[in-house]
């Protein structure tokens, strides 16, 4: 059986560091593994097409070089897609727009096995995940599945006002505040709002932390951390694939524009 490397973080009381990837080419993800820093990589298939031999190849591609991955999901499909990432090897799900605490644990439903301790929704199936069929017991699968690291973003009004109840679920790993859709769906821009915005990604860390989940937050340079980490933040996901090709194509092409022009 292949350790769940999260999960063995968090059963130790240690802090972790993931960044996000977009491609499904596995070539990044050995690239990322292969320089011996990061805990997991997560990839954003909220945001990415993919297909499920995509998620078989990145997760091989991640365990190469002991590294543990994340898979961001849509909601509506969240129940479907969650099993089939897991089943090709994903370690820990990030299920996005979950609105209060009945949403939050039907998610968690669909991943914890269907023994009578559990009563999941997830069965048995010939895939990776389990080394086909007869590589692993019922029961060892049935761990397996109890050790997959389960987060939420909290990037909907309603889910702020149910915050409290969505932490007292059993089985909610991680809370990760996303201030886009937060935004959105109060009908006000983040550019306009960023201070507020901060504000409640404070409370979050605040009611998550009371809970006993762990905040999860996703910065953009190591410098962000230390804001975090006097908050009581301890789990990081640094960098995101597009937005660091984003940063660089504007800015080194500005830089470009302005010698070009003085060769005119």
């Amino acid at each position: 059986m292949k350790k769940n490397i999260l999960r063995n973080i968090l059963a130790k009381g240690r802090p972790s560091l993931g960044t996000r990837l977009w491609s499904v080419w596995p070539f990044y993800m050995e690239a990322l593994g292969s320089i011996g820093i990061y805990d997991y990589a997560e990839f954003v298939a909220e945001y990415a097409p993919y297909t499920q031999n995509d998620l078989e190849n990145l997760s091989r591609a991640a365990e190469l070089h002991g590294m543990g991955t994340i898979i961001k999901l849509d909601f509506l499909n969240r129940e479907y897609m969650a099993q089939k990432a897991v089943a090709a090897g994903f370690q820990g799900i990030l299920f996005a727009d979950n609105r209060n605490a009945a949403h939050v644990r039907d998610s968690i439903q669909a991943i914890k096995p269907d023994t009578p301790e559990f009563r999941g929704q997830y069965g048995c199936p010939a895939r990776r995940f389990i080394g086909t069929q007869y590589k692993l017991d019922q029961l060892d699968h049935a761990k397996r599945l109890n050790d997959v690291v389960l987060c939420f973003m909290i990037e909907k009004e309603e889910a702020m006002e149910n915050l409290e109840a969505i932490c007292s679920v059993p089985g909610v790993d991680m809370v990760q505040f996303g201030p886009a859709d937060y935004c959105l769906s109060r009908g006000i821009n983040l550019s306009e709002h960023r201070e507020e915005a901060k504000a409640v990604e404070r409370e979050m860390i605040q009611i998550a932390l009371k809970h006993g989940v762990h905040p999860r937050c996703e910065i953009q340079s190591s410098e962000d951390a230390y804001y975090y980490a006097k908050l009581g933040v301890r789990h990081f996901c640094v960098g995101d694939q597009l937005e660091i090709l984003r940063r660089f194509w504007s800015d080194q092409g500005d830089r470009m524009r302005e010698i070009m022009r003085e060769l005119i």
